[in-house]
């Protein structure tokens, strides 16, 4: 599994980062980016609360 970031709907509002900070992190501009690559097996479910929670749906998940 991945997850995309879709920049065009990002707003920073760093909800992703606070549910898993281990996949997640703000870059300069305070916009998310991915940290982990495809992600982790025993992180997918946080993955998943992060992609439901984005108040932008911003995140997009790939297979």
């Amino acid at each position: 599994m991945r997850v995309i970031v879709d920049h065009d709907r990002c707003e920073g509002n760093a909800v992703c980062l606070g549910i898993a900070p281990d996949i997640f992190d703000l870059d300069d501009q305070d916009y998310a980016v991915v940290k982990m690559d495809p992600i982790e097996p025993d992180q997918e479910d946080l993955a998943e609360q992060a992609i439901a929670e984005c108040p932008r749906a911003a995140l997009l998940r790939e297979d």
